[in-house]
């Protein structure tokens, strides 16, 4: 009979085993007792031998899927309330143990064989030896000062191999949502940069999120240091707590999420690899979550070989979308600027008026800074679609065409986009078809496919 351990909430696959075994219980039940029983399970085989005379039962396992592991041997008279009597440690798939009969009471006795499934071995697919997390081999101009001094890495959270391998498993664990149907990772897909190719993501209940979930490539190089759109929160330790709490998003609470987690034999082994102890703590949680973003860094695209190679592996095309970003007609660089393509200020780009959502304004208050945001960085922006913070753009085609043509004027909007254009637009003058493509086809050049399928950012867990 298939059981799960409720003691201590670790999961289990159980096999129960009944034995009978009272001097008035007929003489063929005990003739059959007396007989090896062998009972076939997921490639798991149990052998159980009473023996009367010294009041006790032999068990021998053998089994495939739990090859060295330690198992428990419990006991019940009424399938409810079991004690542990007795520990095998299965070396190469077998062990045995003899165990005295303590029956509870007079009546059927029922034993059970119980494996921990939540091991690391079991549950997660990790390497032996750890992905680099911590010093990857970035290319000179990700290296270089003025680069370096966007880092928002705090001291007291350098990303390690550990700590980054940890919030990996956290990163995808839907344990963080309240109906373990949610994940992190369920909002920021890997192959979309982890964005998500939704609109608006959808919540544990299937509630949708009010914003769009904003791509986490390079987010370690923002030099503000505040997340989401709104910049609401002040760090990304602070950020990749709310989500969990979010009513709408995972509907958790940290005291039951660490409660959840507490009790899961891989987190009690990736915790203390990353932090000398088993201890689960929502701010150790908050640290492993943030030390494998900011380990996302996007290096190798083929915009990343060009800075090598003075653009030599360009196209025409590519090389005149470069040219056009950096130019003074469009000015693209002025608020995605350097080689991680993010600003160093908020900004309105006149999506709107009067303002529909007042992003940053609606938390600060400040007049200045409605229908403000947080700018993302353009690295893979052409798989992390659709844009803006509402989604409202499905292609980049249409998000140069806002530009072109479409901003609209406000009194918080960006001084780079205060040109003068046809009518009342304040947008500089249209772009041609061909200036369209060429933008398009420099963009498509930041995206790193390597990065988009690195299994070291990828879902660890083996179901």
């Amino acid at each position: 009979m298939l059981s799960r351990r409720d003691a201590t909430s670790l999961t289990m696959n159980a096999i129960t085993l009944r034995l009978l075994c009272r001097a008035c219980i007929a003489l063929a039940i005990l003739c059959f007792l007396i007989s090896v029983i062998q009972l076939l399970a997921n490639e798991t085989t149990f052998t159980l031998t009473p023996n009367y005379e010294e009041n006790q039962v032999h068990l021998d396992i053998v089994t495939g899927e739990h090859p060295d592991q330690i198992c428990e041997v419990q006991i019940s008279d009424n399938l409810e309330i079991w004690t542990t009597v007795s520990e095998i440690e299965l070396q190469d798939g077998s062990g045995s143990t003899t165990i005295d009969n303590l029956s509870p009471s007079s009546g059927p006795v029922f034993y059970r064989v119980a494996f921990d499934d939540s091991t690391v071995e079991l549950v997660l697919d990790l390497p032996d030896a750890l992905y680099n997390y911590a010093n990857p081999p970035l290319p000179d101009h990700l290296t270089a000062n003025n680069v370096q001094n966007e880092d928002n890495t705090p001291d007291d959270n350098p990303v390690t191999d550990e700590g980054a391998t940890l919030g990996r498993v956290l990163f995808y664990d839907k344990k963080l949502s309240l109906n373990e149907t949610i994940s992190c990772s369920s909002c920021h897909l890997q192959e979309n940069g982890f964005s998500d190719p939704a609109q608006f993501s959808v919540g544990f209940e299937g509630g949708l999120t009010g914003r769009n979930s904003m791509g986490l490539a390079n987010a370690r190089f923002y030099e503000r240091e505040h997340f989401f759109w709104d910049e609401r929160a002040d760090t990304l330790e602070d950020q990749v707590l709310m989500p969990i709490q979010d009513a709408v998003e995972m509907g958790l609470t940290l005291d039951v999420l660490v409660e959840r987690l507490q009790v899961q034999t891989y987190y009690q082994v990736l915790f203390a690899q990353a932090f000398g102890d088993e201890q689960v703590t929502s701010e150790r949680i908050s640290l492993a979550l943030s030390q494998f973003i900011r380990s996302m860094v996007s290096y190798r695209s083929k915009y990343d070989e060009g800075e090598q190679t003075n653009f030599a592996n360009f196209t025409a095309a590519e090389n005149r979308g470069r040219q056009l970003f950096n130019s003074n007609q469009t000015r693209c660089n002025d608020c995605h600027e350097g080689v991680n393509f993010v600003g160093d200020q908020i900004e309105n780009n006149g999506l709107e008026f009067p303002f529909l959502d007042l992003g940053v304004g609606g938390d600060t208050g400040r007049q200045q800074d409605m229908g403000k945001f947080k700018m993302s960085s353009l690295r893979n922006i052409e798989v992390t679609a659709p844009y803006m913070h509402d989604g409202r753009f499905a292609t980049l085609e249409e998000v140069i065409d806002h530009y072109s043509t479409e901003v609209v004027a406000n009194p918080n909007l960006g001084n780079e986009l205060e040109q003068p254009g046809p009518g009342d637009n304040p947008a500089r003058p249209n772009f041609s078809p061909q200036a369209t493509a060429d933008l398009v086809a420099f963009l498509k050049t930041l995206t790193d496919h390597e990065f988009l399928t690195d299994p070291k950012f990828s879902d660890p867990f083996r179901e």
